[in-house]
């Protein structure tokens, strides 16, 4: 039943199919696949009338006894083949490994969920090894930033949207990897279309999420790689003005990020477009093009003493050899070592 590196979707696939496994053991650092999958099997293993009384979810505290679960796994089903049980914010049970006893020998009635946020089971104990054997273990992975573009274009894709390539990277930038806040932006962008509009637009994300179109974090990572002194400086002084939106450390963590890949793009053993998309795990094409943009406007080793400035300036703007400099004045400084 085990299979290495399952996907979400192969879960779900799965469950459509009526293939069930008696565990689930679904944890990582990411939540949002693990609620989907989880609310999947809650929503489509039973009927409504079966759930009634075959169905719990228990939400764990550090109060929380184990055998408590176990028992209720070990229940069976009243007028259906199924029970389901769903464990959820498991990360709180203080002896979670007890639970290597019931999956030793789990009853095939119960489909037992467990859902673990925030981090991973420790695969060198007994849990993870006795699920293995018998049912699936899905380990929920943050998607990295250069992923989040495609993941805004697949989800919307699933609902017959398209979006604007700025307007997606305007999400990506400003919204981030946290997939649960960004498919509420998502949705809510999505309803806000007018009747036969199916195209996201930028003037779309700044009226409705509240992202200015010309003043994100998008145009400014724009302008530096395309060394428009003027036009990221003006950025800047925007940002100045709003720092509780884009604040000076989430601009150094972008710039950070943006550099790194720059870097890597160096070293990559095939500078050819199809190349660089692979070394560096982009989606689109016009990603790339940025970057090789970027490489001829920046030398490898003006790309190092750039991240060596960023570390340097997130020290300073988090109060180590700062002076009495303000953080537009840290900001500033930083911008023109990059640009010149």
């Amino acid at each position: 039943m085990a299979k290495a590196n399952i996907t979400h979707r192969e879960i779900v696939e799965s469950i459509r199919k009526q293939e069930y496994a008696p565990v689930y053991l679904l944890m990582g650092e990411e939540p949002y696949y693990i609620d989907r999958v989880s609310e999947y099997i809650a929503d489509n293993v039973l009927t409504k009338d079966e759930q009634d009384f075959n169905q719990t979810i228990i939400y764990c505290t550090r109060e929380t006894a184990v055998g408590d679960i176990v028992n209720c796994a070990r229940r069976y089903p009243m007028m259906a083949k199924y029970q389901v049980v769903i464990v959820k914010e498991a990360q709180n049970l203080l002896k979670l490994d007890e639970l290597a006893i019931y999956a030793q020998s789990p009853l095939s009635t119960t489909i037992l969920v467990i859902c673990y946020k925030n981090g991973t089971v420790d695969r060198r104990k007994k849990l993870v090894p006795a699920i293995e054997k018998v049912g699936v273990v899905f380990e929920s992975k943050k998607l990295k930033d250069g992923m989040l573009p495609q993941f805004i274009m697949d989800y919307l894709r699933r609902k017959q949207v398209s979006i604007e390539e700025k307007a997606c990277q305007m999400l990506a930038d400003n919204v981030g990897a946290d997939l649960n806040r960004l498919v509420g932006e998502l949705d809510k962008l999505a309803l806000s279309l007018a009747e036969g509009e199916m195209r996201i637009t930028a003037d779309l994300v700044e009226k409705n999420v509240g992202i200015s179109k010309e003043f994100n974090m998008w145009e400014l990572r724009d302008s530096v790689m395309r060394k428009d002194v003027l036009r990221a400086n003006k950025i800047l002084y925007h940002f100045d003005q709003n720092s509780k939106a884009n604040s000076p450390v989430m601009v150094v963590s972008m710039l950070f990020n943006l550099f790194a890949l720059i870097m890597q793009a160096f070293y990559s053993p095939d500078r050819s477009e199809q190349g660089l998309m692979k070394h560096l795990e982009l989606r689109q094409s016009w990603q790339v093009r940025d970057y090789m943009a970027a490489m001829r406007l920046y030398t490898p080793m003006k790309t190092m003493q750039i991240i060596g400035k960023l570390r340097e300036t997130d020290a300073r703007l988090k109060g180590i050899n700062r002076g009495n400099l303000t953080d537009a004045d840290i900001m500033h400084e930083l911008l023109f070592f990059i640009l010149h």
